[in-house]
C-alpha cells in the first residue's frame, strides 16, 4: 500500500511539473532558485558538487552500471542482473521525454555554467534519472543480499547521499534547472518504488 501511494505521487508529481515547464510557468522561481544556489562559491563545495556529478557521464555512466549487472549475474543471481539492466534503462525515459518538453539548458544573466559534454535539452535530469533508479535500486539489492549486515550501511549511505546530491549539483554546475531535478526525482522515485514492488513480490513468490 504505501509502495503503490509512493508510485502515484511521484509519477503524478512528475506529469505536473511537464505541465508547468511546458508552460514555462516555472521560469522566474527556476531563475531565482539556480541563482541562491550557485551564490554557493566555496571550493570544497564546488569540487564536491562536481564529483558527484562525474558519475554521470560518459564513459563511466555506461561502464559501472554494465559492471553492475554483471557482478549481480555473477555473484547474486540472474534476476537481480535482470532488474538491474531495466533500473539503467530507466534513463530511456528522460530520453523521451527530453524529446518532447526540448527546453532550453540554463543561461543567461547571473547563471553560471560549468564546460561539459552536454548533448540534449534540459528537462528532465538524466543524471538525477539515472543515480535515483539504478544507484538507488543497487541500494536496496545491498540492504536485501549484502551479509552479515554491518557491511550494508557504509555502501548504502555512499549511493544515498549521491542521490540526495547529484540534484542540487546539476543546479550548480548550472546544467539544469531547479524543476528538472525535481521532475527526475519525482519521476525516479515513482520507477524505482515500481521496481522494488515488483522485486519484493517475486522474492515472496
Amino acid at each position: 500500500m504505501i509502495l503503490s501511494v509512493g508510485v502515484g505521487f511521484g509519477i503524478s508529481s512528475f506529469l505536473s511539473l511537464v505541465s508547468v515547464v511546458r508552460s514555462q510557468r516555472s521560469a522566474a522561481f527556476d531563475l531565482a532558485a539556480t541563482r541562491s544556489i550557485q551564490r554557493i562559491t566555496t571550493p570544497s563545495i564546488a569540487r564536491g558538487m562536481n564529483l558527484v556529478s562525474w558519475l554521470g557521464f560518459r564513459p563511466q555512466s555506461l561502464i559501472l552500471p554494465a559492471l553492475s549487472v554483471l557482478s549481480a549475474a555473477l555473484f547474486t543471481n540472474r534476476r537481480d542482473a535482470r532488474y538491474l539492466f531495466f533500473a539503467w534503462g530507466a534513463s530511456f525515459a528522460s530520453f523521451a521525454t527530453k524529446l518532447i518538453v526540448k527546453r532550453p539548458r540554463p543561461g543567461g544573466d547571473g547563471i553560471i555554467v560549468i564546460q561539459a559534454d552536454l548533448r540534449d535539452s534540459s528537462f528532465p535530469s538524466g543524471h538525477v534519472l539515472h543515480y535515483v533508479v539504478f544507484w538507488g535500486f543497487v541500494a536496496y539489492l545491498l540492504m536485501v543480499r549484502l551479509a552479515p549486515r554491518k557491511w550494508r550501511w557504509l555502501p548504502v549511505a555512499y549511493l544515498s547521499a549521491l542521490v540526495v546530491l547529484v540534484g542540487p549539483s546539476r543546479v550548480y554546475l548550472g546544467h539544469h534547472w531547479v524543476t528538472d531535478v525535481l521532475g527526475s526525482y519525482s519521476l525516479g522515485s515513482g520507477l524505482l518504488l515500481t521496481m522494488i514492488g515488483l522485486h519484493r513480490r517475486e522474492d515472496r513468490g
